[in-house]
């Protein structure tokens, strides 16, 4: 699945409120529209991450509409997002991936802990017990959204 979704920015008292029509958990906003593309991201991956502590579906992503913003989910996400949806697929629980990957429980949960992000090379590892491979694409940035400072 391409995790990019699209966003609406709304104005409203305090500046700019952003919401997405497939992920309705993911809401946050701020004064400026850059601001509230930046906290977009954070919230949709929060969002995102609760679908997962719940044990239910990724919202799969609409196409984006005339005016929207498009977010994309950062490549850490996105690799523990599929992962949960392949495990869904394919019936797994964790307990079934700590066994095909020979690790602990504990372990195979930190895979899919967003407060606690596993390396990737090793959520890759999980990805292939299932059978699955992610694939990295890149594509323009939108004008609008300003890029993340990383440490480092």
């Amino acid at each position: 699945m391409d995790y990019a979704y699209p966003c609406i920015l709304t104005p409203d008292e305090e500046g700019l409120l952003v919401h997405f029509p497939d992920v309705p958990e993911a809401i946050t906003g701020a004064k400026t529209r850059e601001e509230s593309l930046l906290l977009a991201e954070d919230a949709l991956v929060v969002a995102l991450s609760m679908y997962v502590d719940a044990g239910q579906d990724i919202p799969a992503p609409s196409a984006a509409a005339g005016g929207q913003n498009l977010i994309t989910v950062p490549p850490q996400a996105a690799a523990q997002l599929a992962l949960h949806a392949a495990m869904r697929r394919e019936g797994k629980s964790i307990r079934d991936l700590a066994r095909s990957l020979g690790i602990r429980e504990s372990r195979a949960r930190r895979l899919l802990d967003f407060n606690r992000p596993s390396r990737l090379d090793q959520i890759l590892s999980a990805l292939r017990a299932l059978g699955r491979t992610l694939v990295v694409g890149e594509r323009a940035a939108p004008e609008a959204a300003p890029a993340r400072a990383t440490a480092g």
